[in-house]
């Protein structure tokens, strides 16, 4: 099978096409954010590529593009502010909701995200996003019985990751923990301005490539995801598996979370109860439901399953 991976989002893609069997012929047409890149490259990529299989992500110009240019079966991946915010814009919505109606499958890489795709597509797919576990594993935790290091690991964003929320949940406890802080996002300056107002110390950490960001795992002993969406994000998944214990909120009205153990962490005083009272006992409970749902072999086999369902509707 050849199988043309288009675009990505968080490196899913990436991971799927790695984890796929070696027999697979691979194809992967990466893109830059650049007017050239996103829109005539993309095009004439697409349009002299062949595969049995194409998955492409995002539900924007990728799909559209192509959906175009006849490319079938055609997977088309959600990662969430396609549907979220894309699809309500002026210009762009009419494309995301042209996109929802036209390809062959629709996946949904979080739960919240279901109840926007089914106005359109009954039939869309929630897809766990799978773990490069080669490059995010378990390491020994460090043993300390000063304060606990914390890292903010998702983007600064106070409407979808509630970073405001954190750092103050987090000046709380000001006296027991050390806080370190990715830099990136929006509102990066408006947080370390919150965090000297409430007389937090922060610590400020470079942005890395991906495949370096587990060495911030590994020297962090309790990791802060967003506290807004209510579902899990890749930061979630690869604090979790580098064996440290993670403060997010995932929110229990979703069935496809019923075996994660923390839910609904969501207010500052719940967010501080719950850094200070993070340990290996939580971790272990949250690799359990990392294994069962994002190991990346299982979700690599519900892939190949509905490509092979779409080739055979073709």
């Amino acid at each position: 099978m050849k199988v043309v991976m288009v675009n990505d989002c968080a490196f899913v893609g990436e991971t799927l096409l790695k984890y796929m069997p070696k027999s697979f012929v691979r194809i992967h047409i990466k893109r830059g954010r650049g007017f050239l890149d996103k829109t005539f490259k993309l095009a004439l990529r697409l349009l002299f590529c062949k595969g049995d299989i194409y998955h492409v992500h995002y539900l924007l110009q990728d799909s559209f593009l192509a959906g175009v240019f006849r490319k079938r079966p055609l997977v088309c991946h959600a990662h969430g502010s396609d549907l979220r915010s894309s699809l309500h814009h002026l210009m762009w919505g009419r494309i995301v909701k042209a996109n929802l109606r036209m390809c062959d499958y629709v996946l949904l890489s979080t739960p919240d995200i279901f109840h926007i795709a089914r106005e359109f597509r009954e039939d869309a797919i929630y897809l766990p996003n799978p773990v490069d576990f080669e490059l995010f594993y378990p390491k020994p935790m460090r043993e300390t019985s000063g304060k606990k290091r914390i890292l903010i690991a998702s983007e600064s964003n106070w409407s979808t990751k509630g970073t405001d929320i954190i750092i103050k949940a987090l000046s709380s406890v000001k006296d027991l923990v050390e806080v370190y802080i990715i830099s990136y996002g929006k509102d990066f300056a408006r947080t370390l301005s919150l965090a000297r107002e409430l007389g937090l110390h922060v610590r400020i950490l470079p942005k890395v490539s991906h495949a370096k960001v587990n060495q911030y795992y590994w020297n962090a002993d309790v990791i802060i995801d967003q506290v807004k969406l209510g579902s899990l994000g890749l930061v979630s998944l690869e604090g979790i598996a580098c064996g440290r214990p993670v403060i997010v909120y995932v929110s229990s009205k979703y069935k496809e979370y019923s075996e994660f153990p923390m839910k609904d962490i969501q207010t500052e005083d719940e967010i501080a109860e719950a850094v200070v009272k993070a340990d290996r006992t939580l971790w272990e409970m949250e690799y359990t439901y990392l294994i069962n749902n994002h190991e990346p072999n299982r979700v690599v086999k519900k892939v190949l399953n509905i490509y092979k369902e779409a080739i055979n509707r073709k």
